[in-house]
């Protein structure tokens, strides 16, 4: 990244915020929640191959909304087994909101909760010393592919650690989305290079594409207005755009032709459409479904 600009995941406090704000101008839960109600079931019903019991493990799960929707399904598919899950979660903050989230829902009983607080790579550290023979029959990566060195890498790590009939859920931006495009045009002035950031779904599946790996994939239609952005000095405004471009304070530390370009193509229709004076982005995810390798 250049010099001049800092990563926003480097202030958990202020990433947070953005996010938090991301979550309420985005239908990115709602088009997350379509998938696991519509799409999903079919997907859980075929791992555990009837076991009584199934060892489940998200990756960045966040303060678990998300992870909750999905082991609710699980248990619709298989209401008999007991699930072990395993959480990998880097924030305190979030962690301690899926904390706070399990203790005030019911019928949870079948489940138990492993917390770590850790980045993937940490965890994957911490499960080669443990030498552990344990197998996963659901593993989840939901946006947080971004966070890590070698994206390939952590994906084969999480693969190698299915069971026979496990699966492997990748959730990310789609390489059609916006973001896509944004990255693609401004990659090297606002990607981080201790971290992979600026990947989409798009890379993944080229990256298994030249492995000749199967996986099944979904495109998740889903926006997020973002027209507060172009109007210098909104608060709101300003928390998307360091959302948008991962720089923490990106309009007070960009250089003017930087910022002035990214605000230009956010406008463009290859990122964003204008409806009725809202300017709403394409914020379109990718799903990758991928089995244990054989």
């Amino acid at each position: 990244m250049a010099s001049s600009l800092r990563s926003l995941v480097l202030d958990d406090s202020r990433y947070q915020e953005c996010f938090k704000l991301f979550l309420q101008r985005s239908t990115e839960h709602q088009c997350m929640q379509d998938f696991i109600h519509k799409e999903l079931p079919a997907i859980l019903a075929s791992v555990g191959n009837g076991k009584a019991h199934l060892n489940v493990i998200g990756v960045g799960s966040g303060a678990g909304e998300i992870d909750l929707e999905i082991l609710s399904e699980l248990h619709s598919k298989h209401p008999g087994a007991s699930v072990d899950n395993e959480v990998v979660e880097p924030s305190a903050q979030q962690l301690h909101k899926y904390k706070a989230l399990v203790a005030q829902t019911p019928t949870l009983d079948y489940i138990t909760f492993n917390w770590n607080r850790m980045t993937a790579t940490e965890f994957e550290e911490h499960w080669r010393a443990s030498e552990t023979t344990k197998e996963a029959d659901f593993i989840h990566m939901i946006q947080m592919l971004y966070y890590v060195n070698d994206p390939e890498a952590t994906v084969r790590f999480f693969q190698s650690l299915l069971s026979e009939n496990g699966k492997l859920l990748v959730i990310l931006v789609s390489g059609k989305s916006g973001w896509g495009k944004l990255w693609q045009t401004y990659k090297n002035q606002l990607c981080h290079t201790d971290i992979s950031q600026c990947v989409t779904t798009g890379d993944i599946q080229s990256f298994l594409d030249s492995e000749g790996v199967r996986y099944q994939s979904f495109e998740l239609p889903s926006q997020m207005d973002i027209t507060e952005c172009f109007s210098q000095g909104d608060e709101k405004g300003e928390l998307l755009l360091d959302f948008l471009t991962e720089v923490l304070d990106f309009s007070k530390t960009a250089p003017p032709e930087l910022r002035a370009g990214v605000l230009e193509l956010l406008r463009h229709p290859d990122c964003s459409v204008e409806t009725n004076g809202r300017v709403m982005f394409n914020n379109n995810l990718g799903v990758i479904v991928l089995d244990r390798l054989t």
